[in-house]
């Protein structure tokens, strides 16, 4: 009778944890997310039918086990039995989990083979990563940008109260088709990143020197949010992905308007090349390129952090070496988290940003740069 009541028991339990377990399941706080893509659908059922195995395993065993302790316990009576071994346990135990892990083995190489599969896209993303923002660049098109957290400092620092999407918003989202297979290339501008969007299903490391291939298909429309997975440095926090899925002529008159305002920014730059700014300008300019680029590293103030990021307040390559100043912004510099800004920043941007840093908190060197000098420094001349 006992025993009834302990199997009784111990059913109502195992099924209102079955019940439990499910509802949490349906919850992506506390699951694998379903994602919006064939291959997170793939991934999510294979992640679920694997932890049903192992909950089914885990009730079997230690159901037999917590039953023998109960039927057999010292109290009821019961001798313990005195043998050595049992070849055909020992074989069952060994050949059953061999067959259980083959079973596993089936669905889970299908869906890896399916998600490594690049081949045959209908467009190509060059992904990369910088300390500490992306980098898109698509790759049948002349439009490339980077995407930076877009969260107000303040909201950091804890002066204002944190958004919906706080560490989650960026400046310039990736956009992208619905309907269509992307193709993502990821590589790396420094040190290792990880462009990852839980509901693609994709996270693929970001390696310098090195390029990676991921890619999804999106159904639905709609903005989906993830960051960088890779521990890289000071502000890896501070690196979120947001992809833009439109539906195709939605995306496709995008990306016309961007081309054209890639032309545009071109001509501008051309324009500005043969034209001088004031000082008042290019230390207007330059304050908001600074603020926006610059000062999360090298401080507002130009203070840097010490050990870490130098002091441009006083800097003798700031006050002496106007050529190094500018070769700096343009190529970086090795070994340093100083990376080029050639590609983030327009010429008229650093020549402005040149301009204040050799000017602002008592620097006082009184040099204007233009952009033609920067311009000098990428041609080489």
């Amino acid at each position: 009778m006992k025993s009834l009541k302990f199997l009784v028991g111990s059913s109502l339990l195992i099924a209102s944890w079955f019940s439990v377990a499910q509802s949490a399941a349906e919850r992506s706080d506390l699951n694998l997310r379903s994602g919006v893509t064939d291959i997170s659908a793939q991934v999510y059922n294979l992640h679920m039918l694997m932890f049903w195995i192992c909950v089914v395993i885990a009730v079997a065993v230690f159901g037999v086990m917590f039953f023998a302790m109960f039927k057999h316990r010292k109290s009821t009576g019961h001798k313990p039995a005195n043998f050595h071994e049992n070849v055909k346990v020992e074989i069952a135990w060994t050949i059953v989990p061999f067959l259980i892990l083959v079973g596993m083995a089936i669905p889970a190489a299908s869906t890896l083979q399916d998600m490594e599969d690049t081949t045959k896209p209908d467009m190509t993303v060059l992904v990369t990563g910088s300390q500490w923002k992306w980098h898109y660049k698509y790759m049948e098109n002349e439009v490339e940008f980077f995407s930076v957290l877009a969260t107000q400092r303040e909201q950091i620092e804890n002066k204002f109260t944190k958004g919906e999407n706080y560490l989650l918003e960026v400046d310039r989202p990736l956009v992208i088709p619905t309907g269509q297979k992307v193709r993502f290339l990821i590589t790396s501008d420094d040190v290792i990143h990880s462009w990852w969007v839980p509901d693609f299903a994709v996270k693929k490391d970001a390696n310098p020197g090195f390029i990676n291939e991921a890619w999804t298909r999106v159904n639905e429309p709609g903005i989906y949010r993830g960051q960088c997975a890779e521990l890289c440095g000071k502000d890896h926090g501070f690196m979120p992905v947001v992809v833009i899925a439109k539906e195709p002529a939605e995306y496709y008159k995008w990306i016309n308007e961007q081309e054209q305002i890639a032309i545009k920014r071109k001509e501008e730059e051309q324009r500005l090349l043969a034209m001088n700014m004031s000082m008042d300008e290019l230390m207007k300019q330059g304050q908001q390129t600074y603020n926006a680029v610059c000062a999360a590293c090298h401080q507002p103030n130009g203070e840097g952090l010490p050990g870490v990021f130098p002091s441009l307040k006083g800097s003798a390559l700031i006050l002496n070496d106007k050529q190094a100043h500018i070769d700096i912004i343009v190529n970086g510099r090795a070994g340093t988290a100083m990376q080029s800004f050639s590609k983030q920043l327009t010429m008229s941007e650093i020549a402005a940003v040149v301009t204040y840093t050799r000017n602002a908190w008592n620097n006082n060197t009184g040099d204007m740069v233009q952009a033609k000098d920067v311009n000098a420094i990428m041609v080489g001349e």
